[in-house]
């Protein structure tokens, strides 16, 4: 969409049946306006349509023609009514008029599915081009429900890589990943050594997740301010492979076990999945023989091997062997993820667990 011209951070408690509570997170997801189905899919409804209502790029400015101003009313009062495209093409400025060709495209490809799940499949099988905005906050919102219920933070802050890019550091011997975003600033007297390595603006505060101030994570889950140590051995790399199975089972009803390792040069590729751009092109490359350079070993993040709990659900080419995920840092050092290969890319009979 196009920027011409947000959403509330905050943290609650969800009380369950048995009256104990829940600690929540991300509630700027969204999740908390849809329903679920009895499966627990995800339903769209008036209060989540209204969000997007909400963003920037539709609310009308003060300049905004009649036009603009009265699509964007009738939208508030009735989200899912059908629009003319002569309501859209009556919109004065160009701007504003492609973002609704975008926004409505894309209500109609959510209200057109059962589920949220079976919207963002059917984007990804049929690579259907929306703004990667608005797939991230699928992801986001999909991996929400995935992990419901999950207090481990570690988990929690490494499933942030679904929809976050990463920032990767290499610091005294340690591979910190932090969200690219609020690293983007620049500051001028760092507050502490992590800030100055990771170049943060003055005012932000940033520490590494660890057993001193994990359980603080739920109080600014929203705020993406909190770095994670992806270093081989430790613990967000076991917390990602768990992120990973939840992902891979919520989305096509797959139950897989992931765990981290170190060395892929040696493994039999029978089947590989590369969790991002940069880790695809590694393992085309051990696929076909090639030997890594010192650069690209060195672009690695992680190495996992994913294993179906029942074996008859993979593909006979590969039954009986583990699926290796590769997960590489690109040349800037940014770890962008692509959620989408491990539900499109995994060597499964069928996939229409999400329909």
């Amino acid at each position: 969409m196009t920027a011409r011209r947000g959403i509330m951070h905050g943290r609650s408690r969800i009380a369950t049946t048995d009256g104990n509570d829940v600690k929540d997170f991300w509630l700027s997801c969204g999740h908390h306006l849809l329903d679920r189905d009895d499966g627990g899919g995800l339903l769209v409804t008036d209060d989540f349509l209204k969000v997007y209502l909400a963003r920037p790029e539709l609310v009308p400015p003060p300049e905004a023609c009649a036009a603009e101003r009265a699509l964007h009313s009738a939208m508030l009062a009735d989200p899912r009514r059908p629009v003319a495209a002569a309501e859209i093409a009556a919109i004065e400025d160009p701007d504003a008029r492609e973002n609704w060709e975008v926004m409505i495209a894309f209500r109609d490809h959510l209200t057109g599915h059962r589920t949220i799940e079976a919207a963002y499949l059917d984007i990804m099988r049929r690579g259907i081009k929306f703004p990667h905005l608005f797939v991230n906050q699928l992801v986001h919102v999909i991996l929400r429900s995935a992990l419901d219920g999950c207090e481990d933070p570690y988990v929690l802050r490494a499933a942030e890589l679904f929809f976050r890019p990463q920032k990767m550091t290499l610091h005294d011997g340690s591979l910190i990943a932090a969200d690219e975003e609020t690293i983007a600033g620049t500051g001028k007297t760092p507050v502490s050594p992590l800030v100055s390595m990771l170049g943060l603006p003055d005012a932000a505060a940033i520490d590494v997740i660890n057993d001193d101030n994990a359980d603080h994570y739920f109080e600014h889950s929203d705020q993406f301010h909190v770095a994670i140590d992806l270093t081989s051995g430790r613990r967000g790399l076991e917390a990602l492979a768990q992120a990973i199975a939840r992902w891979v089972e919520h989305l096509i009803g797959v139950e897989v076990t992931v765990e981290p390792f170190t060395e892929v040069q040696d493994a039999n590729l029978s089947w590989y999945v590369g969790l991002d751009a940069a880790g695809t092109r590694i393992g085309d490359a051990l696929w076909n023989g090639e030997a890594l350079d010192d650069a690209r070993r060195a672009s690695v993040v992680g190495l996992f091997r994913l294993n179906f709990k029942d074996p008859n659900v993979a593909a006979e080419r590969v039954k009986g062997e583990p699926v290796y995920l590769i997960m590489a840092m690109d040349a800037d050092k940014v770890l962008r993820l692509k959620p989408q290969n491990l539900v499109t890319g995994l060597p499964i009979k069928h996939l229409e667990a999400v329909s």
